[in-house]
């Protein structure tokens, strides 16, 4: 399928239907064009594109939302990557000045998977997503997969809403150094509502946030080939509710910039409230501790936060670069109110308050806590 979704509906005579739509956006009186057709590829030019949730699709290439274009996915809709086409050629991405809407439920979430017969991690791509706000790598930059232009002055830019989302098997890789997430946001602003999404088996990090200021909760990140959660770039955001079991790397991974560790503004400054690091099976090693304050670091406040008994002993792996240096002496990376495991005995270099009992990180300390029940 070489072709825009666009014009593959004109091919196929797709219904257009009138409607007034109730999701985060508020696009009222949009016409909305649904998908009648079981494979993804190409690019979606403008207008509205509903998929159809009684359908399961196959994502045969990559699928682009380009600027001014609104994908919406309702609940219930399956998505999985074709068994056969190059992996890092499979892949969903959101344009700036674009929109998904992905509308799923607790009893009915999207899913994005792999089609694979045996699924394994890095079976395909990931989402990802661009927006217009600040990044302190400049204004205009280009996502390292998918070559989406991201970035400018807008921290309240919306990309749309994210609701219930299980995307598995993601991060295939085309270097060493160059690898898809399970999602990244790449620039995202404030605008964008993002709840309830929970990544299973990437073959890199399971959600990352380049700069920004888009906030999200309820997230659940199982087995990350890389780190769980990371966030660079001076991401100005606040993820609440994080539930992250099998710790390869780092359960969290936060920076400020690579190249400018001590200069660069906006300085990252992350809020991590209610979260749960827990290291999973032996396979799963954590060689870079629960909380990795990698390149500048920036301000990182954790608030409830449980690390299981198992993890190394060591809670943090510290950069020696002089931002991260002078940020921990100015007291920017903080944790407040905390239960760490028996494993766990060396804090280097984070300041440390409030109770240390009674913490139960996203919910239920080492166990899936109830709001994530829809993830069984």
């Amino acid at each position: 399928m070489k072709k825009s979704l666009f014009a593959m509906a004109a091919i196929l005579g797709l219904a257009l239907t009138s409607c007034s739509s109730d999701d985060n956006n508020k696009n009222e009186n949009t016409s909305t064009f649904v998908l009648k057709v079981d494979d993804l590829q190409g690019n979606i030019n403008d207008g509205v594109v509903t998929l159809d949730p009684t359908k399961t699709y196959t994502l045969t290439g990559g699928l682009v939302v380009k600027g001014g274009a609104t994908l919406v996915i309702p609940a219930g809709t399956v998505i999985k990557s074709s068994a056969t086409a190059l992996s890092t050629s499979l892949f969903i991405a959101v344009e700036r000045n674009a929109k998904i809407n992905i509308n799923g439920t607790a009893a009915k979430p999207v899913v994005m998977t792999s089609g694979k017969a045996t699924p394994a991690q890095s079976d395909w791509g990931g989402l990802i997503i661009a927006g217009n706000a600040k990044v302190n790598t400049g204004d205009n930059g280009t996502s390292e997969v998918g070559s989406l232009s991201y970035g400018g002055n807008d921290n309240a830019d919306s990309s749309g809403n994210i609701n219930f989302l299980r995307i598995s098997y993601t991060g295939s890789k085309y270097t060493a150094e160059k690898e898809y997430n399970g999602v990244s946001f790449f620039g995202v602003g404030s605008g964008t509502v993002v709840s309830d999404i929970y990544t299973f088996e990437s073959g890199d990090d399971g959600i990352e946030f380049f700069g920004g200021a888009v906030n999200a909760s309820n997230l659940v990140i199982i087995n990350s080939y890389d780190d769980s959660l990371d966030f660079a770039d001076g991401w100005q955001g606040t993820a609440t509710n994080v539930y992250i079991k099998g710790v390869t790397k780092a359960g969290v991974e936060g920076s400020t910039n690579a190249k400018d560790p001590s200069g660069a503004v906006p300085m990252t400054n992350a809020k991590i409230v209610n979260i749960s690091i827990i290291k999973g099976d032996a396979a799963f090693t954590a060689d870079e501790k629960a909380i990795n304050y990698k390149e500048g670091g920036g301000k990182q406040a954790y608030t409830n936060l449980f690390v299981a008994d198992g993890m190394p002993k060591d809670l943090t792996k510290l950069s020696a670069d002089a931002g991260a240096t002078a940020n921990i002496a100015a007291g920017n990376f903080t944790i407040t109110n905390y239960t760490f495991g028996a494993s766990v005995t060396a804090f280097d270099g984070v300041k440390l308050s409030g109770t240390t009992t009674g913490a139960l990180g996203a919910g239920a300390g080492a166990d899936l806590p109830t709001w994530a029940n829809w993830t069984k």
